[in-house]
């Protein structure tokens, strides 16, 4: 059984220390909002993209320190990343934490701190709520340039 201890580790802490203030981007390409009804923890992001890279980054956090930790990690790593490379580190999160999986590496290697998490079920929807608003934005990028693509087609 993990220990809050471990749970929230001197890590996550540092991690969490680490958000960014709250931000709005002038003219965000999606917003997207995700909450945690178990614990109450709400995030709200915006997202600006030049083709598959995200350009542009914004978020409001209003969550317990897993959350927080989770979306610094998210701010310092998302601009300059891939639609796929996102989708990708969501889908280990979650692997992560409801699976048994690995923790993400690379630049998102600090998302391992996060790991003790999975023995406590009541804490992964606050941990992967910066992920869920990410690829809700994501997709609502994708819509809009598929609808686009389809007028453009008609044309």
């Amino acid at each position: 059984m993990t220990e809050l201890s471990d749970l929230y580790s001197q890590r996550i802490i540092e991690l969490a220390a680490t958000i960014p203030p709250a931000g709005h981007l002038a003219a965000p390409d999606a917003t997207a909002s995700a909450h945690s009804k178990l614990c109450g923890s709400t995030i709200a992001i915006e997202l600006a993209m030049n083709g598959d890279r995200v350009t542009e980054y914004a978020q409001t956090v209003k969550a317990c320190l897993l959350g927080q930790a989770s979306a610094a990690v998210m701010a310092r790593n998302i601009v300059g990343s891939s639609d796929a490379e996102l989708r990708e580190v969501a889908a280990e999160m979650r692997r992560m934490l409801k699976e048994n999986g690995t923790p993400p590496g690379g630049r998102w290697a600090d998302l391992s701190a996060l790991e003790p998490v999975r023995e406590v079920k009541g804490r992964h929807a606050s941990t992967l709520l910066a992920f869920e608003a990410v690829v809700r934005a994501l997709d609502q990028i994708a819509e809009k340039r598929g609808a686009h693509e389809k007028v453009a087609a008609r044309d």
